[in-house]
């Protein structure tokens, strides 16, 4: 059972995962691959509010995706958002991506192949996500400007639509630890954690909320 002291603890690392971006109109879309298809319906209903004019999904396969999503990440995405009105000729599949910044390169190459001239893209994730893809894509396009999008749902109702809030937990407490370990390897910029933050993090991962921490 989660407490509620955890359900606080990790209510302070969503809340700090989420850039706070105002929607606006960008070049591109990419739409970042995971075990959660909520992104490509988000990504659709950005699509037809007119916030950008192509849609590119990526991502191959993962541990944790491939049962869910046998043919790709990117392929599920691409269909769901098929079945929500998006035109198959407004959209691109980047298929291979295995992590947060091969979804950003790998995709600027299909942009670039596909002629596409970009100044500024939005990048559609996960809620708990976005801080990550932004610092990624600050480092390995630091030319375009970023905006980051998810869900607007909160906590709670994340959590039901999963159904796993130890999952979810998880995740948020793995996806911290890269905000905080990839700029030592180069993978991302450096952002400040609050100590709020960094002490609930703390106490999430003394009591066992692991199980997506980085392996070396």
């Amino acid at each position: 059972m989660i407490t509620d002291a955890q359900w606080d603890d990790a209510k302070l690392i969503w809340d700090f995962h989420q850039m706070g971006h105002e929607a606006r109109p960008c070049s591109v879309a990419i739409c970042l691959g995971s075990h959660d298809l909520g992104a490509a319906t988000f990504a659709a209903r950005q699509y037809h509010a007119g916030l950008f004019p192509v849609l590119v999904f990526s991502g191959g396969n993962s541990p944790t995706t491939a049962a869910l999503y046998p043919r790709g990440e990117a392929v599920h995405f691409r269909e769901q958002a098929l079945v929500l009105g998006v035109p198959a000729d407004a959209i691109l599949l980047e298929p291979n991506a295995g992590n947060t910044g091969q979804n950003i390169t790998f995709s600027r190459g299909v942009l670039r192949e596909a002629g596409v001239e970009v100044d500024s893209v939005m990048l559609i994730a996960m809620p708990y996500m976005e801080r990550r893809a932004y610092a990624t894509c600050r480092k390995v396009w630091p030319e375009v400007e970023v905006v980051c999008a998810s869900d607007p749902l909160d906590f709670a109702d994340y959590i039901k639509t999963i159904g796993d809030e130890k999952l979810v937990i998880d995740t948020m407490v793995g996806d911290l630890q890269r905000v905080i370990e990839y700029p030592k390897s180069d993978f991302a910029i450096e952002q400040e954690v609050p100590s709020d933050v960094l002490a609930a993090y703390e106490r999430l991962l003394r009591s066992g909320f692991d199980s997506r921490l980085l392996t070396s």
